[in-house]
Parts: structure tokens; C-alpha cells; sequence
């Protein structure tokens, strides 16, 4: 029976269920007469569209009422979510725009504004008919794909002028499958320009793409109606936010397991991003983090066991999947070959080893530091606190045991060791910090300020509930500057946005990632549902969505916040604010910012390692900016040679600065970064002008005005504030 006859036999059933059942049913038919059979399919393989079940459509049921009721947004199901539910799906089903043609497009137009109403009672069905559209149109691709390198690659042209656009998120749906054809010759010559440039032999190279769209084929087969319900899940739940989703009973468990940190693995937390497994954030402390290649934004293309001679190529697995083959025992090693998240072009990878280990809790460890600056006759000793995360050990707590540890106890310790070691100031710093126990970052605020609210907390019902700093002790009362970047998030956020509203110091860096919303996860009858139920609002009232915390003294960043930070992300909850609560107000920086930001910004145009990191910036930009590559031999080579040049006068420039011989080529620069990624234990001196300018900002402090010896006496300064 041909896959158009196995739809129509299921469309000759009675329908139920109304309008929604009716569109459903419409669908169904729709698809039926457009789903032909692969060009290149096997008599014994052919593709089995996959069905939702019961229990899917009763999960479904519930997923809906708790995004109605539940969730911060406040928004019904209508015909324009379903609008945006049908395009957000696409985008995750057929992201690049590679597999469907305009007129698959226009095929659906009858039913665009019905996945609403169908979603709301359990209509599943026309959701899962797309994703076997999408499935079967895969799978033609990938057919046409390997026959193209079965007639070999060799015959491709590629002294034509033609070009391929590096992205086509936004493109226009090719017209037909000629169009497609086109499109996907011009794929296949792109990843072969790319690996011939990297001096890969025909013969290798035709391996490595065989190898790759075979394991795709093979996924393609393979469906689970599991694998379309969640992603049509996730595109529905999207909607509200980008951080509430559903978790599959699979997922559900590997959820369980991460949030224990029980797991052998890399130290890192997944997504999934259209075809790919993309990096969101490293575990502070763990293998990869302290392996040092591995970044954010980072998608995967394979993974490679250390007893195994070929990487797999996991495009198009599943999360999980690609989640169970990184695992491993302890001490094990396992390569992953990524698309760097500064790639323009996704043919360009990198490859990383990753010893295997457990994330330990004394790992992610506050640690210090002290580092002089000498202004005039005057030195200064600054002391620097690195916080990766905010970390309580919760088992220790719930024991009993005194001594258990926390972020706020171990930097408490440090700035007893830091106060008896004379420092004049103290740099905090919470750059990469992604987060973590709310509570904790509550009680570091108290370590600083005296009695006071340190973050207030709305849901979705309004009601507002401030948290307190009940303890009127201070470890700490001297000056204090704050160090952020684009991964700082939650918890860093509202230590920062604390310290910033209180007078309490400066922040400096990069505008912080933006994420101030909680979640909580809920069971399903099958699976659970991870929903948004609350926003953290800052004690003057703005809150940390969105805008996250804007320094007092920027520095540039790498990141690209385009793609990396709560505003880069679809259907975000904005920024607002509410009423600001009572709080004191320590010192008053305006009279003493614009020269601060002015003796920064002088040591920045005069400070070598500032200037390369400015022309690194310039360079990614001018990289992102570009929309499309040649697929002429000659005209690649050029631009390739252009990069390679570019990035070796760049870290001939560090090394320089640095004292040390430059590289000869890019291949002893890539060597080198191997082997530095391998030791652990090596400096990290691209990044040691950052701490060292937080340091003289706050020397420039001390310098410029004596007044900040007052805040020493927080109670004397706080009795002033009343009195007045």
C-alpha cells in the first residue's frame, strides 16, 4: 500500500471533534494526494508515517489549559497563534528552507489558522501529517544527495561564478523540486569547497559525505511518533516563551538526571536546534569548561569514542540520542566535532577531545586572587573573587552537616582571608556565571549591604513577594566593582542589579544575558511540562528580563548578542517594571562616573591587548555581516586565505604583547591552541586584562575620591541617609 493510500484509508474514517477534527480531516486529505514516494526508496523501505496516540492527546489537553491558566503571559489560543505555532514549527521541521518548496507551502494555507483549535482539544493530527510531509521530503533530499556523490564529486563545476547564502532562515521557499535540486548541488559543492581547503582528499571527502547523509537517511526512517509529538509540543508551547517546553518521558528522565549532576559526561547542557545539537551553556566546573574549546552557541556535527576510528555523524538525531552517545565512563575521552558559534559558513568545524568526569561541587568553588596597581606613590591591593556559579551543596544542608558548602560561606571565608590580607577593594567577578540557587545569590547580596530586600518576585496573578537580606552583619563594607558579561545570568543578575540599585558599587563589563524568569517543571500524564511562572523584578522596581543589567562601564565583548542572550531569543517576555521597594542607597557614583568611564575608555585606546580585542570584535563582525560564499575555487581560496591571515596577525599581535616567538603558520597557531586547551593548569592570558581592568577602575576610585573610604561605615552612612 502506497503511503497516499495508507492517508486516504485513515481519512475514510469517521471524524470527530468538530471544527478542529474537520480541518484536521481536510489536512490529512490534503497531504495524502502531495506525499510521493521517495525517488530512491527500496522496496523493503519505505517510510512508515508515524500517529499520535492517545495518551499524547490528553497530554496535549493539558499542556493547553496550563499554558491558558498558568503561565506569566497571559494569552489565549487563537487564530494568531496558531498562525505563529505553524511557522515556528516549520522553522524547527525545515529551518534552512531545504526540504519543502512553495507549493508544500501553499498546500497548508487551508489549515494555517486551525492548529489553534485543534490544539486546544487533543487534534493531533494535523500536526503529525506535517511532520511526515517534512519526513518524506528528507528523505528525497538525502536520496538526491547521495546519488549526487555516487556520480562523483569530481564532476562538480566549480570554476562557475555562483554563490550559496550562509543562511536562508528567511529565504523564499524554493518554487519546486528543480529549484531544490539546484539548491542542494550548490550544498554539496559548498562542503566540498570547504573540506578540499582544508586538505581533505576527493576520496575522504565523498566518505565523510556518504557517511553523513546516510545517518540522516537512516533517522529519517526511523521516526517516532514521540519525536513529532515533541517538537510540535515545543512549538506550541514556544509560544509563550522561549523557555517553557515539553519534556518527552525520555527527555523528561535525562532532565532528572542533569539536575541531579549524578552523570558521567562533559559538563555541558544541550538543546535542539533544527537539525543540530546546539551548546547553551557549560557547567562552571566541569570537563568542558575547564577544557576550555568548547562554546555556547556551538552545534555539534559528530561525536567520536576513543576506541573508535570514525566520528558519527549525528545531524538530524535526536536530542536524546545525541545526549546518550557523549555519556560515557569517567576518564574517557570523547572528540566532538562543532560548528564554532562564530562560523559564517557551517561547513567550517572544529574538533574537541573531552576527557569524561563528574562535575564536583568543589570544582564550581568561589576562588580568590590579588593583584597590585600602583597610581602615582600610592599602591593598591585589590583583591578579586571568581564565582562561576552559585552553588549550595542542598544534601549536606538537609543532614544537618555545619559545614556544608555555598557560595555565600566560601566568599565569606575569602574576604576574611582578602580583609586580613590588606586589600584596599574587592573585585567580584561573575563573568560566565549562568546562575543557580536563588537563595544564595539573596544571601551574598547580604554580605554587603545591611538589612534590606535584595529581589522581588512577581507571578502571574500579580502578587509581588520581595525577598530580604535579614541579617544586619556586613563581611564586607569597602569599595566593591562587579565584573558581568553576556553570560551572566539569573542569579549573577540579581546580585548585580542589587548591588547597582543599593549605591553598593560599580558594574562593569557587558550588557548580561537577560534571563529573569522562573520556571517550574510539572508532571503530564506523559512527560512534563517546563513553564515560566514568574519574573524577577529589581529592588527599584525594572526587572532583569530582557534588558538583564546594563554596566556602569562597558567593555567589549566577543559575543555576538544577536544570537547569544535572552532578546536574541523568539517570542521573549519584554522588559517592565513594578514599584521599587525601600532600600538604602550607599554612595552616589555621579560624581565620579564620567571621569571613571574616561580613564577607562584612555586605557582602552592605549592598552595594547584592548586594541587586538577591538580589531578581533571589528574582524567577527565584518565575518557576520557576510551573507553568502563564493562556490568559485579560486575566489574561496582567496577568502580563506584573507580569514587565515587575519587570525594569525591577531594572535601574532597577542604574542607579542605576551613576549613570546610568533607562529609561522595557522597549523602551529591550531597546534598550540590544542595543546593549551589540554592544559589545564596554563594561564589564561587573553582574558587577564579584563580582571586587571576591573582592578583599575577600582584604583581609579580610590584615587579620585577619598569619600569612598566612607562607605567603610555603612551604619554611619545609612543613619545619614535617614536622618536626612
Amino acid at each position: 500500500m502506497s503511503i497516499a493510500e495508507r492517508f486516504m484509508n485513515r481519512c475514510s474514517k469517521p471524524v470527530k471533534g468538530g471544527k478542529a477534527g474537520k480541518q484536521a480531516a481536510i489536512l490529512t486529505l490534503m497531504l495524502a494526494l502531495t506525499l510521493p514516494v521517495s525517488a530512491k526508496v527500496d522496496t523493503d523501505k519505505v517510510y512508515e508515517p508515524v500517529s499520535p496516540t492517545v495518551e499524547q492527546a490528553r497530554a496535549n489537553i493539558l499542556i493547553a489549559r496550563q499554558l491558558q491558566f498558568t503561565h506569566f503571559r497571559d494569552m489565549s489560543i487563537n487564530d494568531s497563534v496558531s498562525g505563529d505555532v505553524f511557522d515556528a514549527y516549520l522553522d524547527y521541521l525545515d529551518g534552512q528552507r531545504i526540504y519543502l518548496t512553495e507549493k508544500d507551502i501553499e498546500n497548508f494555507s487551508t489549515v494555517r489558522t486551525g492548529l489553534g483549535s485543534a490544539l486546544k482539544t487533543g487534534q493531533l493530527q494535523p500536526g503529525f501529517d506535517i511532520y511526515n510531509l517534512v519526513q518524506q521530503r528528507t528523505i528525497q533530499r538525502l536520496e538526491f544527495a547521495l546519488d549526487l556523490i555516487d556520480e562523483g564529486i569530481d564532476k562538480l563545476d566549480f570554476e562557475a561564478d555562483e554563490s550559496i547564502d550562509l543562511d536562508r532562515s528567511e529565504a523564499d521557499w524554493e518554487p519546486d523540486e528543480e529549484a531544490l535540486d539546484a539548491l542542494w548541488v550548490k550544498r554539496i559543492k559548498n562542503s566540498v569547497l570547504s573540506q578540499r581547503l582544508n586538505g581533505a582528499e576527493d576520496e575522504e571527502i565523498e566518505d565523510a559525505l556518504r557517511r553523513r547523509y546516510e545517518g540522516q537517511l537512516k533517522r529519517a526512517y526511523q521516526a517516532r511518533s514521540e519525536d513529532a509529538f515533541q517538537a510540535y509540543m515545543n512549538a506550541f508551547a514556544g509560544m509563550w516563551d522561549p523557555h517553557t517546553s515539553y519534556f518527552s518521558p525520555r527527555t523528561s528522565e535525562n532532565f532528572n538526571i542533569n539536575m541531579s549532576l549524578s552523570l558521567e559526561g562533559i559538563g555541558a547542557v544541550l538543546q535542539a536546534d533544527n537539525e543540530y545539537t546546539k551548546v547553551v551553556r557549560l557547567v562552571p566546573g566541569g570537563p568542558a569548561s575547564k577544557q576550555g574549546q568548547l562554546e555556547p552557541a556551538d552545534r555539534i556535527v559528530s561525536v567520536k569514542q576513543e576506541d573508535e576510528d570514525k566520528p558519527v555523524n549525528v545531524i538530524g538525531w535526536r536530542l536524546d540520542e545525541v545526549v546518550d552517545l557523549i555519556r560515557g565512563p569517567r576518564e574517557s575521552t570523547v572528540t566532538l566535532e562543532v560548528i564554532p558559534a562564530d562560523a559564517t559558513d557551517e561547513t567550517v568545524t572544529e574538533t574537541i577531545d573531552i576527557k569524561r568526569d563528574k562535575v564536583k561541587l568543589e570544582e564550581q568553588s568561589a576562588s580568590k586572587e590579588v593583584i597590585e596597581f600602583e597610581r602615582g606613590s600610592e599602591t593598591f591591593q585589590i583583591g578579586v573573587i571568581h564565582i562561576p556559579t552559585f552553588y549550595a551543596d542542598f544534601k549536606a544542608m538537609q543532614d544537618g552537616d555545619p559545614d556544608y558548602k555555598s557560595t555565600t560561606r566560601d566568599v565569606r571565608k575569602l574576604i576574611d582571608e582578602l580583609k586580613d590580607e590588606g586589600v584596599d577593594g574587592v573585585v567580584m567577578d561573575l563573568r560566565n556565571n549562568g546562575g543557580g540557587a536563588l537563595h544564595e545569590a539573596n544571601d551574598l547580596v547580604g554580605l554587603f549591604i545591611e538589612k534590606g530586600p535584595t529581589v522581588q518576585i512577581r507571578n502571574s496573578n500579580n502578587d509581588v513577594q520581595v525577598l530580604n537580606d535579614e541579617d544586619p552583619s556586613v563581611a564586607y563594607d569597602g569599595p566593591l566593582v562587579v565584573l558581568v558579561n553576556r553570560m551572566s545570568a539569573s542569579a549573577s543578575e540579581i546580585f548585580a542589579g542589587a548591588i547597582q540599585d543599593y549605591g553598593r558599587g560599580l558594574v562593569v563589563g557587558s550588557q548580561t544575558f537577560g534571563k529573569g524568569t522562573v520556571q517550574a517543571v510539572r508532571p503530564l500524564n506523559h512527560g512534563q511540562l517546563k513553564i515560566t511562572q514568574s519574573k524577577f523584578y529589581r529592588v527599584s522596581g525594572g526587572s532583569t528580563q530582557h534588558k538583564g543589567v546594563i554596566p556602569d562601564i562597558e567593555i567589549p565583548s566577543r559575543v555576538d548578542k544577536t544570537r547569544i542572550g535572552e532578546d536574541a531569543l523568539d517570542h521573549a517576555l519584554p522588559w517592565d517594571q513594578i514599584e521599587a521597594v525601600p532600600h538604602a542607597r550607599y554612595f552616589d557614583f555621579s560624581g565620579v562616573i564620567d571621569e571613571l568611564r574616561e580613564r577607562h575608555d584612555k586605557r582602552f585606546d592605549d592598552h595594547p591587548e584592548f586594541r587586538l580585542l577591538q580589531k578581533e570584535i571589528e574582524f567577527l563582525e565584518q565575518q557576520r555581516e557576510q551573507t553568502s560564499v563564493s562556490l568559485n575555487l579560486e575566489d574561496r581560496k582567496e577568502h580563506q586565505s584573507q580569514i587565515e591571515r587575519t587570525r594569525l596577525s591577531i594572535a601574532n599581535a597577542r604574542r607579542e604583547i605576551h613576549g613570546d616567538e610568533p607562529f609561522e603558520s595557522l597549523d602551529e597557531l591550531d597546534e598550540w591552541q590544542d595543546q593549551q586547551a589540554a592544559d589545564l593548569d596554563s594561564p589564561d592570558k587573553e582574558m587577564d586584562f579584563i580582571i586587571h581592568e576591573g582592578g583599575n577602575i577600582m584604583a581609579d576610585m580610590l584615587e579620585l575620591d577619598q569619600r569612598m573610604a566612607s562607605i567603610l561605615n555603612l551604619k554611619q552612612i545609612t543613619a545619614q541617609a535617614q536622618a536626612r
